[in-house]
Order: structure tokens, then sequence, then C-alpha cells
């Protein structure tokens, strides 16, 4: 069995080596997903000049999900739609997903499907 440390420097690993090709390769902006043990969090990162674009959080006072499902699938569904909203309003529509070395599944899979029901293009 695969110790806690063990399991956190392969995700770092990961998350490292995508990061890199993502940034190397693409003209587009990244859109970051992460997760924290309360809260969701989203992103859109432009490398080249090394901002943040659009930020939306579950933590936020306006965010429509109800209280205790801060961390939920609904809640990263309503987070995909919410940057979309925003993302629109600021000019972006095609942008690389970036789910910080952790598998396609779950949270992360709800969050890509609401955003590309939004109109973003990844």
């Amino acid at each position: 069995m695969i110790n806690k440390t063990a399991k956190n420097i392969q995700r770092k690993r990961r998350t490292e080596r995508v990061r890199f090709k993502l940034k190397a390769n693409s003209s587009r902006p990244r859109l970051v997903f992460n997760k924290s043990n309360k809260y969701l969090t989203a992103q859109i990162i432009d490398d080249s000049k090394g901002i943040t674009l659009v930020y939306a959080t579950t933590f936020a006072k306006d965010f429509p999900a109800h209280e205790n499902s801060k961390k939920s699938k609904a809640a990263a569904t309503q987070l995909g739609k919410v940057i979309a909203e925003k993302a629109k309003k600021a000019g972006l529509s095609q942008v690389v997903l970036d789910r910080s070395g952790m598998v396609y599944h779950g949270r992360i899979a709800a969050f890509a499907d609401s955003a590309r029901e939004g109109g973003l293009e990844f």
C-alpha cells in the first residue's frame, strides 16, 4: 500500500509534467480546476503574461450552491457554469483544461461538462 506522502509526491510530479506541456504547447489560456477539503476553485490563467483572467470559487458569498454542498458534484457543475459565464464576459471561448494532476472523474468531469455546456471549448 502506498503511504500518503508517496501519493502526494506522485500527484505533484504528474501536475508539474502536465502543466509544463500545457504551457509549452498552447497559445490558449489555462483553465485550472482545484479542490480543497472544503471548497472548489477554478481560474483561467494567461501564462504568457502571468495573470489570472477569470476566477470563481464555491467560497464566494454569491455562489448559488447550497451551503452544505460547497464541494459536491452539484457544486462542481454550478462552478463550471459560473466560470463559463465569466469567461464569456471576458471574451474568452477557447481554453485548455488543467486538472492539477487529478483523475478526470467525478467532480472534475462534472465541472468540465458544465463548462463545455456553458460555451467553453477545450
